[in-house]
């Protein structure tokens, strides 16, 4: 990587990383405060959860297609100011349904779009896939970390605190945006980077594509559900007060972690992707099952969440390296654009639902809707055959002798192992979908003036 990339992946994986940290931190502490807030009740402290999610949904793509118009910087400053002004409104509430605004409004700054397509802008295609992953790391030890703190810091400032908290660390990205993000003359539009409206029909009719995002959508709606029902089991079952959660959440996640990384270490061998993600829902399942009889049981609470735990951390860094491998090239940004979207409805139905299933059966009415979900899950990934996983390859076409672009994609498509070619004449490059058992990049080297990237 160069200068500038770097700098660029510093500089975004800061930003988002300070910013879903502050999401993140509100998860194992708000269901505890049901009855310290006015009006709350176990369906609206759900909802609360959960609310961030459906704004997230709801103003995703069209922030994403506004920095196309108006400059990514501009939208990533609006929407850090949008997270800032949710988080003081709902730290000054005093009551649910003010939470529940604040939390719309910390969602609606919707700017991971706008990382994105400023990351492809930033860096080379060589470089795509490698930066969009460091930047996913970042969301990813956020995560964790605010499970970890998320306690801690309650015990020390109280909820209100915590909203400030992620107040203050959304303000604090803001001079990274202005001063460290490097800025862009011409934003791209392509269609590997931005969601395009006429190509969403043609996304939801591939059904790989629409079984993935139906996964991302009940693991997060697991998620949400579980973080309304496993604060209480917490309280109730191991009798440990809630400034104290923290001494389960931190073995328990680490302990999780070094479980999962051999697996997905094994997932990135082709033929063992689609049984490691089977084995990452089989697991999802168990969980379930196994807090669903744990009641009163210390052992079984902590075996459950650290099942849990394994399974969602390893199908959330799984899945979306296997969307990127399924999406056809010309429509990767409409893809990932519409799974990111069932994502955050995931959030935002599992937040709301488990809420009302707490309030009227307990956790173990989150359980077994969660094991339900999750079984439905497990018995289409078991039945739908494994599709033939495709690798891309990026052609420049800047110095190609052959110009005429018809005959190029002829070429391309008698090559051994092309599935499909997708031809950018005005950006001078060519998008390839093959198969990496036949195709070699040494068979371009007929074609005079072509280079992979």
């Amino acid at each position: 990587m160069n200068s500038v990339e770097r700098r660029a992946i510093a500089a975004l994986s800061s930003v988002l990383g300070l910013r879903m940290f502050g999401l993140f931190l509100i998860l194992p502490v708000l269901a505890l405060y049901a009855g310290e807030i006015d009006g709350a009740t176990p369906a609206m402290i759900g909802v609360a959860l959960g609310m961030y999610g459906l704004t997230q949904a709801l103003f995703q793509v069209p922030f994403g297609l506004l920095s196309d118009r108006f400059g990514r910087k501009p939208l990533l400053v609006a929407g850090l100011l949008l997270f800032a002004l949710g988080s003081v409104i709902a730290a000054r509430a005093h009551s649910i349904e003010v939470v529940i605004l604040g939390r719309a409004l910390q969602g609606s700054g919707a700017i991971a779009s706008v990382v994105l397509a400023l990351l492809a802008d930033l860096t080379r295609e060589e470089q795509r896939t490698k930066a969009v992953a460091l930047v996913g790391s970042s969301i990813g030890f956020s995560f964790l970390l605010a499970l970890m703190l998320g306690p801690i810091l309650d015990a020390v400032i109280g909820l209100s605190g915590i909203f400030w908290s992620t107040g203050l660390l959304a303000l604090m990205a803001l001079p990274v945006v202005v001063w460290f993000v490097p800025a862009v003359e011409r934003p791209s539009r392509r269609g590997d980077v931005q969601p395009a409206w006429g190509q969403v029909r043609r996304v939801l009719q591939n059904r790989q594509l629409l079984f993935m995002d139906c996964g991302i959508l009940v693991l997060h709606m697991v998620l949400m559900a579980f973080f309304v029902a496993v604060p209480f089991a917490l309280l109730e079952t191991l009798e440990l007060p809630r400034d104290r959660h923290w001494q389960v959440y931190v073995p328990v996640l680490g302990a999780a972690v070094l479980a999962m990384v051999p697996m997905l270490i094994l997932s990135m061998v082709r033929e063992h992707t689609f049984p490691v993600l089977r084995a990452g829902v089989a697991i999802l399942l168990i969980a379930s099952l196994v807090l669903l009889i744990s009641d009163r049981n210390t052992g079984g609470l902590v075996v459950g969440l650290w099942l849990f735990f394994v399974a969602f951390t390893l199908l959330e860094a799984l899945m979306p390296s296997l969307m990127s491998r399924l999406v056809p090239a010309q429509s990767k940004g409409t893809a990932l654009g519409v799974y990111n979207t069932f994502q955050f409805l995931g959030v935002f139905i599992g937040g709301a639902l488990g809420g009302w299933l707490f309030g009227h059966f307990g956790g173990s009415g989150v359980f077994i809707f969660s094991a339900v979900a999750v079984l439905v899950w497990l018995i289409l990934v078991v039945a739908v055959p494994a599709p033939k996983l495709l690798e891309s390859r990026t052609v420049d076409l800047e110095n190609a002798e052959e110009r005429d672009f018809s005959a190029l994609v002829a070429q391309f498509r008698g090559l051994p192992g092309v599935h499909e070619v997708i031809l950018l004449p005005g950006e001078n490059i060519a998008y390839l979908k093959v198969d990496p058992e036949r195709f070699h990049n040494e068979s371009l080297s007929k074609m005079a003036g072509i280079e992979v990237q």
